[in-house]
């Protein structure tokens, strides 16, 4: 009897030293020593025994029922997140673990640039497999979401769809990417806000609310991609506002163009110069009700510290810079050099600015 219950002693040890040295082994050891970055994804509503079930089957954990007992053992089971994630096989268990519940998503750029419309946006987020375009515009129109980031009952998110590198992962949606963008203008103009209130004090004239502000910032950010210009441009535009004149610029007209046909046009006629929108500040005064594009800090901070100048006009170089000019007599004088003349536009484009290097001051 004492033989046998020994027996029966020894072989419950050793199966459990048996089992605790192989669940030690599956939990401080990986698949294997390949450390090549695996994606992984966590589908909404998986279980633990499925996403055991595909990492096992992905080679990255040697016992799916192991991994689903471990994780229950630990109370991680709940826990799981949805995600696409970097695991290796060299990874242990535990490690794998932590990693599946943490939420950490691998993270992408989403790089919105400076004076985008909406139009461009929803066209990017289309491409990046984030939507569709039409999806996101029904979005930015969206009375509901509005308000409920901006706190007012604006027709539309354009100019608060700050221009920025964002980090998107692959389960975001548009939502989550919109609301992280205008987010980040609340941010952003947070630090401007005791600078506009400054400007109103000193342009009584003025008196800006937010939207206005980002109206004026989002017209001086279509104008120029020369980044030292945005000031300059600014005098221009307050120095026309300060004259009661009309501000006559292109952007505006196409943005209301774009508006009645759902589509920003290619090129702007002289029709479209003549035809009358809330947006065509050729023949209306002050500025239009809402931003025609998304500006960024830079643009803002200019829309409030304008360059001293008496400049009132202004004609493309043709290289993304400008002629800036005091009356029309001078104006028509660089209109005729840089426009009129073929010679001036030849060999020559914007996107020159993106090859010049930056000055260096002495």
């Amino acid at each position: 009897m004492k033989t046998t219950l020994s027996a029966t002693t020894f072989f419950i040890v050793a199966v459990g030293i048996a089992v605790g040295f192989f669940g030690y082994q599956f939990l401080k050891t990986g698949y294997s020593s390949d450390t090549t970055e695996v994606l992984f994804d966590v589908n909404p509503g998986q279980s633990m025994p499925t996403v055991a079930q595909n990492l096992e089957k992905a080679k990255l954990i040697k016992n799916a029922k192991l991994f689903q007992w471990y994780s229950r053992y630990r109370g991680m089971s709940p826990k799981l997140k949805r995600g696409e994630y970097a695991l290796n096989a060299a990874m242990t268990p535990d490690e794998i673990l932590a990693v599946v519940t943490s939420g950490k998503s691998v993270a992408r750029n989403f790089t919105v640039a400076e004076g985008l419309n909406m139009w461009d946006i929803a066209d990017l987020l289309e491409k990046n497999n984030y939507g569709t375009k039409q999806e996101a515009l029904t979005l930015f129109r969206d009375k509901e979401f509005i308000q409920s980031l901006l706190g007012e009952p604006l027709d539309s998110l354009e100019g608060y769809l700050f221009p920025e590198t964002y980090k998107v992962t692959k389960f975001d949606t548009q939502k989550d990417i919109i609301t992280q963008m205008v987010k980040r203008f609340l941010s952003v103009y947070a630090e401007i806000q005791p600078e506009l209130m400054t400007f109103n004090q000193n342009f009584p004239q003025r008196k800006w609310n937010r939207n206005q502000l980002v109206t004026f910032a989002s017209i001086v950010e279509k104008e120029t991609g020369a980044k030292e210009e945005r000031p300059l441009v600014s005098s221009v535009f307050h120095n026309r506002l300060d004259k009661n004149m009309r501000l006559q610029t292109d952007p505006t007209v196409l943005y209301g163009v774009a508006l009645a046909r759902g589509q920003m046009p290619k090129n702007i006629t002289r029709t479209d110069l003549l035809t009358p929108t809330r947006y065509n500040t050729y023949t209306i005064y002050g500025l239009p009700p809402a931003p025609i594009s998304n500006p960024g800090k830079e643009a803002l901070q200019a829309a409030l510290k304008p360059m001293p100048s008496k400049y009132l006009y202004f004609v493309s170089h043709n290289d993304g810079t400008h002629q800036f000019s005091e009356s029309l007599e001078a104006h028509n004088a660089a209109v005729k050099t840089f426009q009129i003349d073929p010679k001036a536009r030849q060999g020559k484009s914007w996107r020159d600015l993106n090859n010049k290097k930056p000055t260096t001051k002495n």
